[in-house]
């Protein structure tokens, strides 16, 4: 038996059938959340996620800093490897970062963009840089952003890094 249709998908279809250019089509069904009107509260939200994730990272609160990651199965793609779900990911943290500040750096994410790709998906691609004596990082994440029970959360993240400083950072761009 095929399966139906997700409720959001149809929301989107019908909207981009019957709205064209317009921001929200008069005869979109009242079950689906406006287009436009909501996009930038919805790229907010996502972006409030992230500077959470940031700030939760920067006091050490690792678990806080997981909020932002669908549980039990975020899918963590990192040097070439699956990390195992969220506890998995959690794990890696607190092994690899948890020992001290000076271990767990300075977090700092930038040049975010958000694209929505529907009421309950959004793509982000951004830089990051892990500030820290020993083993720094600058790198891009790549993030599926999914909106579960009414909260955005990453749900495929992607991250690509280097110990060496992108050109545009040793010009002093932070």
């Amino acid at each position: 038996m095929p399966l139906a249709p997700r409720r959001s998908t149809l929301c989107l279809l019908l909207t981009v059938a019957t709205a064209s250019a317009m921001a929200r089509a008069d005869n979109a069904p009242a079950s689906c959340p406006p287009t436009g009107v909501t996009a930038d509260a919805e790229k907010a939200a996502i972006l409030k996620v992230i500077t959470d994730m940031q700030d939760a990272w920067n006091s050490g609160d690792f678990r806080g800093y997981m909020q932002g990651f669908k549980n039990p199965d975020v899918i963590f793609v990192s040097g070439g490897r699956f990390q195992n779900g969220w506890q998995g990911t959690l794990d890696h943290y607190v092994r690899d970062y948890g020992a001290s500040p000076e271990a767990r750096g300075t977090l700092k994410f930038y040049d975010i963009t958000v694209e929505m790709l529907a009421p309950d998906a959004a793509q982000l691609i951004s830089h990051y840089q892990l500030v820290r004596q020993q083993h720094p990082q600058y790198g891009i994440n790549t993030r599926l952003m999914r909106k579960v029970n009414g909260h955005w959360v990453i749900a495929l993240n992607h991250v690509s890094s280097s110990e060496t400083a992108p050109e545009e950072t040793l010009k002093g761009r932070n």
